[in-house]
């Protein structure tokens, strides 16, 4: 299976330089670049790529808003991408606001090659770009930060305990092994539940888990 990844970068010679990386390696292909914001969500709906890579800060339209288009229920394309925001420093007062719209995960944008096609392939494969440090240091300084969202808290309800249990763990940054061992279960039931519990969150990926479980207090940040 081929992936599509459509790069959104204000900077042409940053453009450039990712697609000649991604391009090189089988398995990838660029299927289109965006300048700004407004051209990212344009050619996104056009273009149906698998994975869009998202800068942070546009001019138009920043990758924010184009996220949030992009995700939106107004999307017209037959399938939603997911999207990599790329960033230029560590803690970006952005990055939280980024991963709300929908975001599938970050990366600096002077991370090693290897690690952006990494990145890449994790995106399309479903998973989330988030590693439990990153988790746990980010995640849980923004979300401090931001008012409750008790909206979505009735969702708490339709959990089993231990699928509480399990959203808990994955809020507290740990991966499915570090799961698996906390609660004595076997590595595949851990997927099962994890499976169960962005369904029924109503979350894309670990990264909406994360913040569903911080916005909703059932995980305090540290």
């Amino acid at each position: 299976m081929t992936i599509e990844v459509l790069i959104a970068d204000d900077q042409a010679m940053v453009r450039a330089g990712f697609a000649a990386l991604l391009g090189a390696h089988e398995g990838i292909t660029v299927t289109g670049q965006a300048a700004d914001g407004l051209e990212a969500v344009s050619l996104a709906a056009r273009l149906d790529p698998d994975v869009v890579l998202m800068d942070v800060r546009m001019p138009q339209l920043d990758g924010i808003e184009a996220t949030r288009r992009i995700l939106g229920p107004s999307y017209p394309a037959a399938k939603v991408p997911r999207i990599l925001m790329l960033t230029t420093f560590d803690i970006d007062d952005y990055v939280y606001d980024a991963l709300q719209a929908g975001a599938s995960g970050f990366l600096l944008k002077d991370a090693l090659p290897d690690e952006l096609v990494h990145a890449v392939r994790v995106i399309a494969s479903g998973d989330a770009l988030l590693a439990p440090s990153v988790t746990r240091r980010m995640i849980a300084q923004f979300a401090a930060q931001k008012p409750r969202a008790t909206a979505s808290a009735h969702l708490l309800a339709d959990l089993t305990d231990r699928e509480r249990e399990v959203l808990v763990l994955i809020g507290q940054g740990r991966s499915n092994s570090e799961i698996a061992g906390a609660l004595f279960i076997a590595e595949q039931t851990v997927k099962t539940h994890v499976g169960k519990v962005l369904a029924k969150v109503g979350a894309r990926d670990r990264v909406q888990a994360v913040i569903f479980a911080y916005d909703t207090g059932l995980v305090e940040p540290a």
